[in-house]
């Protein structure tokens, strides 16, 4: 397309400037152009860097949108710094290093100008510029869509960024602008972000959908308000918050988000209103450290699609839920750690798989005129510093009302709990508890269940209907001694008139493969643990045999020397049954061991097959593993760390006991760290219990030979120590062609190559993952695949199932 002439009317006031003239270029017509004057521009391609510096309309020729194209080899196609209008443009701009249109003061109009560029950004305002516009689409697949920096403002109203390939809308140091009906989406960072002391962003009507990152990030003390706006289908959270940043979502909608819906951290605050959260993979609202906060009134969080707590409070952090519903959801709200808090008032949680309210770690739960039904479990106090307050609230149709466990001390009070499947309220393993004037009414099982001798209080409580009986105290009770059983003051039950001691109840069984019942484990981030059960099943007879559990460990990727190292001590302890089962001595074998090596070498799937070979043997009763961690062992007081250790040591009866990174317990500036009574009781356990339980401790090669030099105690306890190498880049190929092979996708030719390529050239630094580095980078390149496939109208079987070298992602 030929350059055109560009036609400017000058529309001064005295007569010799009322006249057009036409220009050959745009350069000049502006030169010769007064503030006010109108330059029209003929259908043409302009090779221009334009700079608008005086109060003009600056357009193309009416009903030609589009026709008129600002592109030039590089630099910044368009530059405004006065109050001009620009209209119905199309700008292209090339350089990587600059914007293709750039606001640098006035208050000028951008109206319907469609900005298709492959630069640093599609649209950028700075400093004292405050535009205004309109109906403005940018295409931008290698930056930044629309940038306000350096105290830049203006309004935004209908603009669609289609692309992008950093952020949608960026926002940063000190920028202030206000998004008004605007659509962003098909960007690979945020959809919005803003970030820096001072920058503010406002967002009414918007959507923000199909971005790679988080669909909006504020950071670095940021504020943002977001108004009736969408946030949905991204890669990445919904919503994140980090370092100081302060965001109010009001009448607002998040769904469909495979991670977090909503994640802050760092003294972040956030507001929310009238807003609804669905459809969530990972938590609704993850609230994470101190000074964290978060304030929801009539908000409503349910239909999650993965397996995590709708609400995570974690690491001291605090969340206010007011007139909200949390329904449709695995587990509704999760409170961990010492200084972590939840206050939930006139609030509803229902349907929930497995527990409505968990309060763990020290953390405290305050639920007032509150309901809860359907659930498992409906609140959950876990242990010792656990507690808070359940006020005037209904507990309805749950399998279980009110759990008390392991020392914490909740207080109950005018609480009612009405058809509960197995009991109201069940206390164990040390709980403990304040009922006052608390009612159970139509439980299939107990009423008030307290074992162990919990010395729980119960007063002026009352039970009604309660199949199995309104009370019962099992190994203690209200006259079993000053030191064990609950206090009971002025209850009463339609069954015997008052409450009494009773006969312990049937033994509670629960396999690994049932549902989890009133002990089943914390779902999510935190451990994978499960809780102790209240009694432990009965042994199994293992599924597989010896030889079957070692055809699962020579099919592992690479391993060579930790399958010899496991073959010689299975070949040991089977020669030894079978010379004892001749009337032969056999030679004392020591089952404990260690592993040493990098992580994601496959110690924990070596450790679990272990424990399972022992199963079939007939070492082990169970074979099964129980995987734990300094945090899992070590306590906060004196006393606690023996405590936690024997349950971790109960838990693993007749199986493995699996202590990653073990080191930890015996840091090497330890003071007075409460790791050397974890070491001291687990030595004292692996002689006690050594053929009831195989202790395996892992962690980095280096540190483990100081842990065992440090204590030598624990060194003498192990039988051998097996090296994990790291695997080679043909090892890490060979686990992404696994990988491949089962999730039905194929290696196409010259795939394989460059894997291992970038497995030799990618960094192996402490934290290179491995087998987990091989998994991650065949998940990335399923990614790339989806985003590449889902542009194919007809895919053809090859295109759903090759995976190419371009899918690869980039070395970190």
């Amino acid at each position: 397309m030929a350059q055109g002439t560009v036609q400017v009317t000058h529309t001064g006031t005295s007569r010799w400037r009322r006249r057009t003239g036409e220009y050959a270029s745009l350069a000049a017509a502006l030169e010769a152009a007064a503030d006010g004057d109108v330059l029209t521009v003929a259908p043409g391609t302009y090779r221009e860097n334009l700079v608008v510096q005086r109060a003009v309309t600056l357009r193309g020729p009416d009903g030609g949108q589009g026709s008129v194209r600002i592109a030039p080899a590089d630099g910044v196609p368009l530059t405004v710094r006065a109050s001009a209008v620009i209209q119905d443009l199309h700008v292209e701009g090339q350089d990587a290093a600059a914007p293709a249109v750039l606001v640098e003061d006035g208050t000028p109009e951008l109206l319907g100008l469609r900005v298709v560029a492959r630069s640093a950004s599609g649209i950028e305002v700075r400093g004292g510029a405050r535009p205004t516009v309109r109906r403005c689409v940018v295409d931008n697949p290698a930056g930044v869509g629309i940038a306000v920096l350096d105290g830049g403002g203006g309004v935004f109203e209908e603009c669609e960024v289609v692309s992008a390939g950093q952020a949608g809308v960026a926002v940063r140091s000190g920028a202030h602008p206000r998004l008004e009906r605007c659509r962003v989406h098909h960007a690979a960072g945020s959809g919005l972000t803003a970030t820096g002391e001072g920058s503010a962003l406002e967002a009414v009507g918007c959507e923000v959908y199909e971005v790679r990152g988080s669909g909006v990030q504020v950071t670095g003390r940021a504020t943002a308000h977001l108004t009736d706006c969408d946030v949905h289908r991204t890669t990445g959270d919904g919503v994140t918050l980090d370092t100081d940043a302060v965001l109010t979502l009001a009448d607002c909608r998040i769904h469909d988000i495979p991670e977090n819906a909503v994640d802050l951290r760092s003294r972040s605050v956030l507001t929310l209103t009238r807003t609804t959260v669905r459809q969530f993979g990972r938590n609704g609202l993850s609230v994470w450290d101190p000074g964290t906060r978060v304030d929801a009134n009539q908000c409503e969080i349910f239909d999650s699609t993965g397996d995590y707590p709708a609400v995570w409070i974690s690491d001291g952090a605090t969340a206010v839920l007011d007139s909200c519903r949390v329904h449709d959801v695995p587990d509704a709200l999760f409170v961990l750690d010492r200084g972590s808090r939840a206050d939930v008032v006139d609030s509803d949680l229902s349907q929930v798989r497995n527990t409505a309210v968990s309060v763990s770690d020290g953390a405290t739960a305050q639920l007032d005129d509150c309901r809860i039904r359907d659930a498992a479990t409906g609140a959950w106090f876990r242990d010792h510093g656990s507690g808070g307050t359940l006020n005037n609230c209904t507990l309805d149709g749950n399998r279980t009302g009110v759990i008390v466990t392991k020392g914490a001390d909740p207080t109950i009070e005018r609480c009612t709990v009405d058809s509960p499947s197995e009991a109201g309220v069940y206390v164990s393993a040390g709980g403990r508890g304040s009922f006052l004037n608390c009612r159970v009414t139509g439980s299939a099982g107990y009423g008030f269940h307290v074992i162990d001798g919990c010395r729980t209080t119960l007063r002026k409580c009352r039970t009604e209907r309660c199949a199995r009986g309104g009370y019962e105290f099992a190994d203690g009770g209200p006259d079993g001694g000053h030191d064990s059983g609950p206090l009971v003051e002025d209850c009463t039950s339609d069954e015997s008139g008052g409450a009494a001691a009773t006969a312990p109840p049937e033994p509670v069984v629960q396999t690994a493969g049932q549902t989890p019942g009133l002990l089943g484990s914390i779902p999510g981030q935190r451990t994978t643990e499960q809780e102790p059960l209240i009694t432990a099943a009965a042994p199994q007879e293992p599924a597989r045999t010896s030889k079957a559990v070692l055809g699962e460990l020579d099919a592992l990727v690479g391993l060579d020397s930790v399958k010899r190292e496991v073959r010689a001590l299975t070949d040991m302890i089977e020669v030894g049954r079978r010379r004892q089962q001749a009337g032969l001595k056999a030679a004392s074998v020591k089952r404990h061991l260690v592993f040493t090596g990098s992580p994601g070498t496959g110690k924990t799937t070596v450790a679990r097959l272990y424990g399972e070979i022992l199963a079939s043997l007939g070492v082990l009763d169970k074979g099964h593993l129980v995987e734990v961690s300094r945090v899992d062992l070590v306590g906060e007081h004196i006393g606690s760390t023996a405590i936690r250790t024997q349950e971790a040591f109960q838990r693993a009866h007749g199986g493995v006991l699996f202590i990653d990174e073990a080191y930890a317990l015996s840091p090497e500036d330890a003071g007075r760290d409460f790791g050397k009574e974890a070491i001291d009781t687990l030595v004292k356990l692996m002689e006690d219990q050594r053929d009831s339980v195989v202790v395996i401790v892992a962690g980095y090669t280096a540190e483990m030979e100081r842990f065992l030099s440090v204590n030598p105690g624990v060194a003498s306890r192990f039988s051998r120590t097996i090296t994990f190498g790291d695997y080679g880049p043909e090892e890490l190929l060979r686990i992404v062609e696994q990988q491949a092979d089962e999730h039905e996708y194929r290696l196409a030719p010259g795939t394989a190559e460059a894997l291992t390529k970038y497995f030799t050239t990618i960094p192996k630094g402490p934290a290179f993952g491995n087998g987990r580095t091989a998994r991650q980078t065949f998940e990335a390149m399923v990614e790339r695949h989806a985003s590449r496939v889902a542009q194919v109208s007809d895919p053809s079987t090859d295109d759903l199932t090759l995976l190419y070298a371009d899918d690869l992602p980039e070395l970190p």
